[in-house]
Order: C-alpha cells, then structure tokens, then sequence
C-alpha cells in the first residue's frame, strides 16, 4: 500500500511538473509614437509576436509596448520607473531619436547631441543597474528620399554614430534601423518619394514599415545571450 501511494505521489508530482510553464522572457520597448503606433493591431510589436509564434517561440516570450507620442530622450528617462523599471522586464529595447532631431526645425525643442548621449546613457545605466539587458536602436527616417536630400539626414546619421558608439562602448548590441530603412529604400522607392514606402507621412510606419522593424527587432533579440 505504502509503495503504490508513494509511485502514485512521484507520478503526481511529474504530471504537475510537466504542466508547469518555464517563466517567459518579458520585452518592453521603451520609445516614442512610433513604439506607441507599434503596440496596435497592425504595430510592429504584435508583429514581433506573430515572428515568434512562427519560429514555435511564443511562449518563451512577454512583449510589451511603453511608447508615448512626442517622447525625446530625456521623456524616456524621467518616466522610466514607472513605465519600464516597475514592470520589471528582461530586456528592453530603446528606440528614441527621432524627435529629438525632428523637433529641431518643428518646434525648436530638439536635444542636442551631447545632451541626447548624456540622457541615453543615464537609461542604460538604470537598466543595467536591475540587471536588464538592453538593445540599442538607431532612428529611421525622417523622410523617405533615397538621394541623401531630406533636410534631416545628416542629423539622423549623427545620432544614428551616436548610439552605435555608445553600444560599442558599453558592449551592447545595436539594432540598426537606420541602416535596415536606407537600404531598403534604395531599392524599394525607385520614384524617389518623400513618404508612403515605409512612412505615412517621412516618420509614422505603414505596414511595411512596421514590418521591416520587426523583423530586425526580432533578429536583434533572438541574437540575445
């Protein structure tokens, strides 16, 4: 009797383990309206989900979107305790930048460079101090034209070295949008538009577009250690 409730209790024990679910990778995305727009229906961010679930990979991972229209570097640092720290994420991927370039012209209330990397680094270093693992992004496009015409790309190619030096500096890994958007607006924008490729209106995603940062925010996070 003893040795049939003890079989009967190991088996137990292995039918609940079986069922136990191992604990998800939570990802937030910490960003502007564009992050906002990515958390909706048709966002990049239930795109990420759909990538996942594709690879068999969907129960492995939480995403999350902490997005607010209008944000520049330093509206992410100022609300990153309640919208980032408190949900107390794995990973998080910055992806600002673009505001503080567009505001320049505007608004007049862009962030210079040095301030930009000084607030940049100050997330990073809140992050890691939870021990959070961190994917950089760089800023798209403000604008679609593949001439190097648009009135911002020398400032979104600055930022852009910005983020690529902290990230080298600090070992971090870059998810290179800016590079992903040019490229595929060489050969993908022949007529040389200004917006309606990977843009809205030169910044907001189309579909497409949503599309393109999903797939390299996946590989981005799937190269994770």
């Amino acid at each position: 009797m003893k040795k049939t409730i003890a079989l009967a209790t190991v088996t137990l024990s292995v039918i609940c383990f079986s069922f136990i679910q191992p604990k998800k990778t939570k990802v937030v995305f910490f960003g502007d309206s564009i992050t906002q727009q990515g958390a909706g229906k048709t966002g990049y961010i239930p795109k990420i989900d759909s990538l996942s679930q594709l690879e068999g990979l969907n129960n492995n991972y939480e995403f999350i979107g902490a997005g607010v229209g209008g944000n520049r570097v330093y509206d992410l640092y100022l609300r990153i305790e309640a919208d980032v720290l408190e949900k107390k994420p794995d990973v998080v991927l910055i992806y600002i930048g673009i505001n503080d370039v567009w505001h320049k012209t505007t608004s007049g209330t862009g962030t210079e460079p040095a301030k930009y990397e000084t607030f940049y680094r100050a997330i990073i270093k809140k992050l890691q101090a939870q021990n959070i693992k961190v994917i950089l992004c760089t800023p798209t496009v403000i604008g679609e034209k593949n001439d190097v015409t648009n009135l911002q790309d020398g400032d979104l190619n600055k930022y852009s070295n910005i983020v690529r030096s902290i990230a080298k500096s600090l070992s971090l890994p870059v998810c290179d949008l800016r590079v992903a958007f040019t490229e595929y607006l060489k050969n993908n924008n022949p007529n040389n538009l200004e917006k309606g490729v990977l843009t809205v209106d030169g910044v907001h995603l189309t579909p497409a577009g949503n599309l393109l940062v999903a797939q390299e925010m996946w590989k981005a996070i799937k190269q994770l250690k």
